[in-house]
């Protein structure tokens, strides 16, 4: 389980992260959400230690971030960022071997080779795993880095915002995929979404954030309600159920 507890980050003077505790609970898919601003990624990229804390702790399975080596860190909790641009020519397969650098340290043995193969197959990247980067598509690129980080082989999957670049065919297999890791490979999800009807649909928890604080928690059928949704958007949200999925069809 990921734990934060009196988390806090300030540029200036300015609060992103103001004080937030919660308990991200092992198995599934969480999402976080809220307006542009609300803090999700800077908290995310503070639970990984891309960025540093200003107080408060964050602990996985118990281990403090702020204090466990790297590479213990790196086989237990893996995550990919908005900007995952490569200044280097690489083909998916390089790609997708950097995810096995905690393990290898740069020699990949028997094992390692199979962890990618199997993470390339899982991202239906096999036909693509020999093109370079800058001749794919912007969702296949997304593929490419997700494979990356499933060849990581951790507890526990941070994804910033996965769900840019792809069209809405491309979303939906993306949090399928999502779900199937959950589920056959025992992985824990955690996403940044900005849209509220795959929230909705794929997850199993959504923490919700503003001001750079938590406020709402719970099960998409607590969160994907008007009045919940007007607290965290200031708008009114209509909400339909569609297929025992509580979704907004309408914007007021």
């Amino acid at each position: 389980m990921i734990i934060t507890s009196g988390l806090k980050k300030y540029y200036g003077e300015t609060a992103v992260v103001d004080d937030v505790s919660i308990q991200l609970p092992a198995g599934g898919i969480t999402s976080i959400i809220g307006p542009n601003g609300a803090g999700k990624s800077t908290m995310l990229s503070i639970v990984s230690r891309l960025l540093g804390m200003d107080s408060g702790s964050v602990t996985i399975d118990g281990l403090d971030v702020s204090n466990t080596p790297s590479d213990v860190l790196a086989r237990r909790l893996s995550i990919l960022r908005q900007d995952n641009h490569m200044t280097a020519r690489l083909t998916v397969h390089d790609l997708v071997a950097f995810g096995r650098y905690p393990y290898s340290k740069g020699r990949l043995n028997i094992e390692d080779k199979a962890h990618i193969d199997q993470a390339i197959s899982y991202l239906n990247l096999d036909d693509l795993k020999n093109r370079f980067l800058d001749e794919l598509s912007g969702g296949q690129r997304q593929r490419a880095f997700v494979a990356m980080v499933i060849c990581q082989d951790t507890d526990y999957v941070l994804l910033d915002e996965p769900l840019n670049n792809l069209d809405m065919k491309h979303a939906m297999g993306m949090m399928k995929l999502m779900q199937k890791a959950c589920r056959e490979l025992g992985k824990t999800v955690v996403l940044v979404l900005h849209d509220i009807n795959f929230a909705s649909w794929y997850s199993n928890y959504i923490i919700a954030m503003k001001n750079g604080r938590v406020v709402r928690q719970g099960t998409p059928d607590e969160l994907i309600r008007p009045e919940a949704l007007k607290e965290i958007y200031d708008m009114d949200i209509n909400v339909h159920e569609i297929g025992g999925h509580r979704v907004s069809l309408f914007y007021d």
